[in-house]
């Protein structure tokens, strides 16, 4: 079944996946495409309209991504995002200059008056809106037929629109959360101005899911990596929901896992779950690789390749599988490489690119175009229990990227003892639910003590909790002082070998979520 589709340019912003999430969120089917996508691959796609993303670059830069001028007149409306309004100007004839004062951050815009209903996409929002900026040039002169839609303190034209010819833009970045009805910005681009009637749902993508596994799989066989978060467990369920019983499902402990999390997953996904499941118990191998590493790719790089050296040599054992399932997410693509466009690498994930050239799987990744929220819709249309729906995400590469410095069994030890407290703590406080991330961290950091009379010198943890929508963007949570008083007594009386607890209270951006 085709859906109507908006298309979105990537021309290299972290946020860009995030503006097909936000119309996804609008039941409008959206698809990244690379900035520099051919216009005959446009054409074919017969987009409802088209999205020119953000990007770290200037226009007037030696080398800046541009696309084909035929993207502003192949006949469907066009909305250029900060980069994507810069570039919309310079193609087009107006004018864009370096900023005098930077805009990064909160800023404040006033929406023009121009005619009786307004410009149209800020049609039926207050005249003044709290929006997130970040760009460095401003458009100094819109571009002949424009008119301007917003101005700001520092950016006298923060929009502008040529309604008879489609095309619309913006110097702030409607698609985070940051920005005061945003979301209602990107409703009126869709229904009101490119006709969109919100035909994509999550029970339609879980048919055409369902269709597109049995499609590429044939009469194959899928080994699917099974970690026990969400994200492996929707995909083994899509998975399974398509081929039934050619589906083995393998279970790795890579003896960075949580406190007793390898027997809850095992009793779990055998008694509750009925799925197909093998249990490789391959801590010996992980831990062995990863001594004296401290560098956090190498960490990482490590432990994606030992998965799949488990995972290859134990389907051979069990009987020969051409396919690999795994829970790869859309957040996971964009931080892991530029597959999509030139956004910046920020860290790499075990379970997307660098995959060994010798390795004899061919991927399926059913929720690669999904973000994590989206995900746990799927799973509660599969029926997944509630426990499975609410928790939350945790790394692939597990407690190695929440160890800063060499992972030992000792130092695993310790942080899965002050994990464990902070779970239950923030559980008990009637928290997990509302936040995206709750956990500790163990840091290379030993600092004085007193415990009684004795002194003492032991490790320093930080707690990490973060409230987000999709994991692209997240703020600290503000937990409640007792909460955190209730967290930090318990881990310095009952881990023996922590005696000092910090709270991380930096946002992403600027910072990631994992430290690591």
């Amino acid at each position: 079944m085709s859906h109507q589709t908006i298309l979105v340019l990537d021309f290299g912003s972290q946020y860009t996946q995030l503006i097909a999430r936000r119309l996804r969120e609008l039941s409008v089917y959206s698809e990244v495409v690379p900035f520099n996508v051919p216009i005959e691959t446009v054409l074919a796609k017969k987009p409802a309209g088209l999205i020119l993303s953000g990007g770290p670059r200037s226009v007037s830069e030696t080398g800046a991504p541009k696309c084909v001028p035929e993207v502003f007149a192949f006949g469907a409306p066009v909305l250029g995002i900060c980069y994507g309004m810069q570039l919309m100007t310079d193609a087009l004839g107006g004018e864009v200059r370096r900023s005098g004062q930077r805009e990064f951050g909160h800023a404040h815009v006033r929406v023009s008056p121009n005619g009786p209903a307004g410009p149209r996409l800020f049609s039926r929002l207050p005249g003044q809106l709290r929006v997130w900026a970040s760009h460095g040039d401003d458009v100094t002169a819109v571009p002949p037929g424009f008119r301007v839609a917003a101005t700001s303190a520092t950016a006298p034209i923060a929009a502008m629109e040529a309604p008879d010819r489609g095309l619309y833009a913006l110097l702030f970045h409607p698609e985070v959360a940051h920005t005061d009805h945003g979301i209602d910005i990107l409703r009126n681009f869709a229904f009101e101005i490119c006709g969109c009637t919100g035909d994509w749902t999550i029970a339609s993508f879980i048919e055409e899911a369902t269709g597109r596994i049995r499609q590429q799989v044939g009469s194959g066989r899928v080994v699917c990596g099974l970690s026990g978060g969400v994200d492996s467990t929707v995909a083994a369920l899509l998975i399974h929901r398509a081929i039934g019983d050619r589906l083995t499902c393998i279970f790795v402990d890579n003896g960075l896992l949580r406190y007793e999390e390898a027997r809850q997953i095992r009793q779990r996904f055998a008694e509750k779950m009925h799925l197909p499941l093998d249990f490789v118990d391959a801590a010996d191998l992980f831990l062995g690789r990863l001594r004296g590493i401290t560098d956090p790719e190498q960490k990482r790089k490590i432990i994606g390749a030992t998965f799949i050296d488990v995972f290859e040599r134990r389907a051979g054992e069990l009987g020969g599988f051409e396919y690999l399932g795994q829970g790869t997410l859309y957040p996971d693509v964009i931080e892991s490489a530029s597959v999509l466009g030139p956004a910046a690498v920020i860290k790499s994930h075990h379970n997307v690119g660098g995959l060994p050239e010798r390795m004899r799987f061919t991927l399926v990744e059913p929720l690669r175009d999904l973000f994590k929220d989206e995900v746990r819709r799927v799973g509660r249309d599969l029926g997944l229990d509630p426990e499975f729906v609410v928790r939350q995400p945790f790394p692939g590469p597990g407690l190695a990227v929440r160890i800063i410095g060499e992972i030992t069994r000792e130092r695993l030890d310790l942080l899965r003892s002050a994990d464990r407290i902070v779970a239950e703590e923030v559980r008990k406080a009637a928290w997990y639910e509302r936040l995206w991330q709750s956990f500790a961290v163990l840091l290379p950091v030993q600092s004085v003590g007193v415990m009684g009379d004795a002194r003492t010198y032991e490790y320093t943890v930080a707690i990490r909790a973060v409230e987000s929508l999709d994991g692209m963007t997240a703020d600290w949570a503000r937990l409640p002082h007792d909460l955190l008083a209730a967290i930090s007594s318990r881990i310095v009386n009952e881990v023996r070998g922590i005696n000092r607890v910090v709270y991380d209270i930096s946002s992403k951006p600027p910072s990631t979520i994992e430290w690591e």
